[in-house]
């Protein structure tokens, strides 16, 4: 007797299961059908959270956005519109079209000065990203003397341009410079015509290549450590290190460097308006001053603003060359 009764609650505790499980599908079949909402798929679901994280970002570029809209786009379009019209200093004589560009495409002045600004460049833009690239390798070998390297190299060009020009034109003179004390003779590097340019793209190096060893520097330090010693461990040394490891990590850096120097070369001004004043014989009278003739000394300003946008356009479009070449490059 006490062994039936665990079989009959047993078989009536089944029954009652079972009897649920039937019960279930009929409550679930007097439910009212909701609607099923998709899950966004996963490119979705990343596009909303890298909105939700550039918002911020984008907050915080407006202001300067706004600033280049305003300080860029608005001076651009006024020297293009100054550009269509003949106009002087004072007064805007009436609309001409495209006749200022017409000049310009048969001005021989125009021309060479924009000859002589490639000059510059070629002469500069090497230069000054190796030597920088030179002297970023001795202030990062020589630990014990990095911040005197560094502080050396670095000090030219903190200076104002001023400063800069009285000291280049006093070691060029003919008499008491110091290159010709260094190399001999008398020769007049600023009143040479084959001299004058490359003299004072000398000088220009010798400023600005501070600037190119602190960005490379700043590279060198980015490398990591293992890496050097991963290479030692197979027997790698001195020029095989720079070649497999240093040279391909800088080589964005090298790119960027080379980029800032095309376009601040392409833009100079200041160096050869100082020391030469475009002479001997306009052949060191680059565009730029060239534009700054033509305005303030000829008053012709409708045909300045047509020199000012069609360098601007040479400008840009060897910016993006030159971007484009360091992308495949790199």
């Amino acid at each position: 007797m006490f062994e039936k009764k665990p079989r009959a609650c047993c078989a009536r505790s089944r029954r009652v299961t079972d009897g649920d499980a039937h019960l279930e599908p009929r409550r679930t079949r007097h439910r009212r059908p909701q609607a099923n909402r998709p899950e966004p798929a996963p490119a979705v679901r990343h596009a909303r959270r890298a909105r939700g994280e550039t918002s911020p970002a984008w907050l915080l570029l407006a202001p300067f956005l706004l600033a280049f809209l305003l300080f860029f786009f608005g001076p651009a379009l006024q020297t293009f519109y100054l550009s269509l019209t003949e106009s002087s200093l004072t007064r805007t004589s009436g609309f001409v079209g495209l006749a200022n560009y017409a000049t310009l495409v048969q001005d021989p002045s125009f021309w060479a000065s924009l000859g002589n600004t490639f000059y510059f460049a070629l002469l500069t833009v090497i230069p000054l990203t190796a030597l920088g690239l030179v002297m970023a390798l001795l202030v990062h070998r020589f630990v014990r003397f990095q911040s005197w390297l560094q502080g050396a190299f670095f000090l030219p060009y903190v200076l104002p341009i001023s400063v800069m020009t009285l000291i280049a034109d006093w070691m060029l003179q003919p008499s008491s410079g110091v290159i010709n004390y260094l190399v001999g003779g008398q020769r007049a590097w600023l009143a040479d015509v084959h001299w004058a340019l490359p003299s004072v793209a000398i000088g220009t190096v010798w400023w600005t290549v501070g600037f190119n060893m602190l960005m490379l520097l700043a590279g060198l330090r980015n490398i990591p450590a293992e890496l050097y010693e991963a290479a030692a461990l197979d027997g790698a040394r001195g020029f095989t290190l720079f070649r497999a490891i240093t040279w391909p990590a800088l080589k964005p850096v090298m790119g960027t460097a080379l980029l800032i120097q095309l376009i601040a070369s392409l833009k100079v001004f200041g160096q050869t308006y100082i020391l030469t004043s475009g002479g001997p014989y306009n052949t060191s009278r680059v565009t730029l001053h060239y534009m700054y003739e033509t305005a303030f000394t000829q008053s012709d300003a409708g045909y300045a603003a047509a020199v000012a946008m069609a360098f601007m356009v040479v400008v840009i479009a060897l910016s993006l060359l030159a971007r484009s070449i360091g992308r495949r490059a790199a």
